[in-house]
């Protein structure tokens, strides 16, 4: 938005009644800010030293006050503000009040000292701040010993950077000015277009004018960064010009990001064909984060990562590879979905996320086909519908009551159950014509913002759908829960009909209610004499049916074709008894969507174990990855437990070693020229679960001697970490830690901190967490706190040790003491997830007891841990009443 100056009738004092600030009757506002001031550019300029633990800032803001009024109300959090100054439209300046009323929510009021006509106004704060120590807002971080200050923005931490409105819906032009040491360097969102001197071992960079961005997408990075200039992405048919694209990394390691680096114009390309709609930023860099509390985040312009996706060598493990092009796609997708066109609230984050990880599963189909975003996007949405499945689970479009619905917002439900839905919604109007409803949308609402009614409506306009499908759409979206299709065959006049009905899932032991109907577009695969046809229909009410042309009294059914929907379907022993036989009939997508139904039917209490371990024996075999290894979690989870005896488990781990060792052996434990792109991720997968879940001897030799090796001592007194397989590096010290204890524990963590490779250091991190003695699990988890480990690295140290009771216990014991420091290091994002870091995994009601009891009193402690306390307490009851379910009889008779 640009800012207008009108002319006024009255002048700025023209209800003056003298000077002195009387605190307004108001309260603060809970929840958004009021709309009657209205930011409509800032002016950010901060004096940056990452060597020292505050900064300098001043931040101006034109805005448009709309009503007469003596305060207004804006977000700030932890600033010193030393002055505001405030001028009229006169150019008449009087000095303010800066109130910090609510500290926790981060909301202040600035008092004007008099009421004021509505005008249009400039606010200008004095003041300085820390930077921050858990990862938001502006914070530091250090790399090789050497500081650095960056930013992350998202969700609402500009208001610890600048005092503003810190809202997605006040879009505006940003002017950002960095005064810094001459020794360091400065990236933002835009170009630089000055540098000058800025007094003795001080200079200032200037950067362009950004486009109307919200305060989350506001970036910067001061420090001693290394940058790679790549070749320019030229332009296309969407974009006249072409676009400068930088890598930026801490010092001496921007050279490892050549590989992202050549990924990333295809991507662009790729995006920009799909929306008809040219990247609109000046410039494209990467940077690679030294310390980072996500994965990545979509900053226009400076787009930031966890420094593992970015810094890629030929010894690179393939997940990072393979992770590091996905995650690139995604924050891309972004530029559009997110950046361009915004979300006007919180409670459509989906708008961003969901469509972004939904085009970048678009955009690897196209791009690397053989990385099988297909799958990627079937598992993604599997793994949402065990969230959805609770009774807490939160809807798409959740109503935001505070911050703590914000902060827990970024979650498989956002993420991955928005992207199938709107992956379910594309097959039904087709492909095509989707993409005119978002290219509308793009166009509409460029530089805005927009809400869920508007996407709807534009893909409603494109495919010609009225009412109908909109309350379709909108039932996935303003409703939580797995819709849980049920089908019944009828033969009769020489036509076969499917029965269909549809009710909530709900697994064992769930006090929720299944009376619950969506408008699913229900697609199911059948059986006919020369193959199989797919029919489709919308399930908008209770109960439905489908006529299925050219099928017979003996046909078989997979009620989801494709896996494209977005629900679950029932298999009872003998649907089951009729789809098991047919199983090499479907395609990879619906061989998972077979996989996820025999899991669902198991905890829903229709199937027992020994029916599941049938079942699922025929994907075992399967050529590809993700169908070979869907077995995996569920055949782990009965025999840790149902399996009560050492002969079950011993029965179980012999079936999976019959399965799965032959192929292990076949792959190697060591990459191999020529080999498939996939190979290493299998080798590592089935190597991690059969050596730690199943504890196969003949694979923990194999890693075992990769981690004593790993652990000898090169000639300069360093761990040879290099001597273990890449992908197999976290696992093979895993076993060493586990075999040779307090030796490679202490070898570990004196190498941690000369480590600055990030993949080494994940590797390491892996294998310390591996560690199951008590006494030293104790001592892995008192490292996890320690300052030579990264904040953003802290939790991967706290996921191990929770498949037995013993193990949570003493995890338990310790999170209750260690409280406080786990507290300090987490900051607002991840306040959700401190729940499930005490007790995820947990099997027992007294687990869940205790749970509730410790928290009951630290609920305001970070926002989320209401949340995130009821979503870990249900499922930790859930996983007890299954376990209770259970008869150890339905796999005595194993063999």
């Amino acid at each position: 938005m640009r800012h207008f100056v009108r002319p006024l009738l009255l002048t700025a004092l023209a209800v003056c009644c003298g000077l002195a600030f009387a605190a307004t009757a108001e309260k603060a506002p809970q929840g958004r800010l009021p709309r009657w001031a209205v930011p409509q550019s800032y002016r950010l300029a901060f004096k940056v030293d990452p060597a020292q633990q505050d900064f300098s800032g001043t931040t101006t803001i034109a805005l448009k006050l709309a009503k007469a009024s003596d305060h207004l109300w804006l977000d700030g959090s932890e600033l010193k503000v030393s002055r505001v100054t405030i001028t009229d439209a006169a150019g008449k300046a009087h000095e303010g009040k800066y109130v910090d009323v609510d500290p926790k929510a981060g909301v202040v009021r600035v008092d004007f000292g008099r009421m004021l006509a509505p005008q249009a106004l400039t606010l200008r704060f004095d003041y300085a701040a820390p930077l921050n120590a858990q990862l938001q807002g502006l914070y530091k971080v250090t790399a090789k010993g050497q500081p650095y200050a960056m930013t992350q923005m998202e969700a609402i931490s500009a208001r610890f950077a600048f005092p503003g409105f810190d809202e997605p819906d006040f879009k505006t032009p940003f002017d950002i000015s960095l005064t810094i040491p001459d020794a360091d360097t400065a990236v933002a969102n835009t170009r630089q277009v000055s540098l000058v001197p800025a007094g003795k071992g001080w200079k200032t960079f200037t950067f362009a004018r950004t486009l109307p961005l919200p305060t989350y997408l506001v970036a910067f990075g001061v420090g001693p960064w290394s940058m790679v200039t790549a070749a320019d992405i030229s332009p296309d048919a969407w974009r006249a010009k072409p676009l400068p694209l930088r890598g930026i990394a801490a010092a001496g390691e921007a050279h490892r990001m050549r590989h992202v680096l050549g990924e990333t114009p295809s991507i662009t390309h790729a995006l920009e064909n799909y929306y008809g709609f040219g990247y609109p930023w000046d410039k494209l860099d990467l940077l690679a984060a030294p310390d980072f509390a996500a994965g990545a985040m979509e900053n226009p312009g400076l787009v930031t990562f966890r420094d593992w996706f970015l810094l890629l060598d030929k010894d690179s493990p393939a997940r990072n590879v393979r992770g590091s092009f996905n995650v690139a796609a995604h924050e891309l997708a972004h530029q559009w979905t997110g950046d361009t066109v915004t979300m006007a609230w919180w409670n459509d984050i989906w708008l961003n996320e969901a469509f972004a990880t939904w085009m970048q599963q678009k955009v690897t189909e196209q791009v690397h086909p053989e990385y099988r975003a297909d799958l990627d996007r079937v598992h993604g949405a599997q793994g949402a519908m065990a969230n959805d499945s609770l009774v807490s689970a939160r809807r798409i479009r959740q109503p935001i009551t505070g911050n703590g619905d914000i902060e827990t917002a970024f979650d498989g439900i956002t993420y991955q159950k928005g992207a199938s839905v709107i992956g379910m919604f594309e097959n039904y109007v087709g492909e095509k014509t989707f993409q005119q409803g978002m290219r509308a949308y793009i166009q509409q609402h460029k530089f805005g913002n927009a809400t869920a009614s508007d996407l709807v409506d534009a893909i409603a306009t494109a495919a010609g759908k009225g009412a109908a499908f909109k309350h379709a759409f909108n039932s996935f979206l303003d409703q939580s829960g797995v819709p849980y299709v049920q089908t019944q065959l009828q033969h009769k006049d020489g036509r076969t009909v499917l029965q269909l009905s549809q009710s909530r899932y709900l697994p064992l032991g769930s006090t929720g209610d299944a009376k619950r109907i969506w408008g699913v577009p229900v697609c199911v695969r059948y059986g006919t004499a020369d193959g199989s046809k797919v029919s489709c229909t919308m399930l908008d009410k209770p109960t439905g049916s489908m006529q299925l042309a050219g099928a017979g009294a003996s046909t078989w059914v997979m009620p989801n074709a494709n896996a494209s929907g977005y629900y679950r379907f029932s298999l009872d022993k003998h649907a089951l008894g009729s789809l098991v036989t047919q199983v090499g009939k479907l395609s990879d997508a619906e061989q998972l969507a077979y996989a996820d139904a025999v899991d669902a039917s198991f905890a829903h209490g229709d199937l027992d174990a020994g029916d599941v371990l049938a079942a699922l024996k025929p994907l075992t075999g399967s050529k590809v990855r993700e169908v070979a290894t869907a077995p995996l979690h569920q055949i782990a989870w009965i025999y840790h437990h149902e399996a009560n005896t050492d002969a079950q488990r011993a029965a179980i781990a012999a079936r999976v070693k019959d399965a799965y060792l032959p192929r292990l052996e076949q792959l190697g434990y060591q990459r191999k020229s020529g080999e498939s792109e996939d190979a290493p991720l299998l080798r590592s997968t089935l190597a991690g679960a059969l050596a730690f879940d199943f504890k196969l001897p003949e694979v923990r030799a194999a890693l075992l001697k990769q981690g004593e090796a790993a652990l000898k001592r090169k000639p300069d007194g360093r761990l040879d970490l290099a001597a273990a397989d890449p992908d197999l590096l976290g696992d093979a010290l895993g076993v060493a830690v586990q075999t040779h204890g307090k030796s490679a524990v202490d070898a570990l963590m004196a190498e941690l901190p000369q480590t600055s490779d990030p993949a080494l250091r994940n590797g390491i991190l892996g294998g310390l967490a591996h560690a199951e003695d008590p006494a030293l699990a104790e001592q892995v988890r008192n490292f996890a706190v320690a300052k030579q480990v990264k904040v953003g690295e802290m939790y991967s140290l706290l996921l191990g040790d929770r498949d037995t009771r013993a193990g949570r216990d003493a995890l338990w014991q310790w999170f209750t003491t260690h409280y406080a420091q786990v507290l300090a290091r987490t900051g607002s994002f991840a306040g959700g997830r401190l729940p499930w870091l005490a007790a995820g995994g947990g099997c027992s009601r007294a687990e869940a007891d205790r749970l509730q009891a410790f928290f009951k009193s630290r609920m305001d402690d970070a926002a989320g841990i209401d949340r995130g306390l009821a979503q870990t307490s249900e499922s930790i009851r859930l996983c007890s009443a299954l376990k209770a379910a259970q008869d150890p009889k339905a796999i005595a008779a194993l063999r």
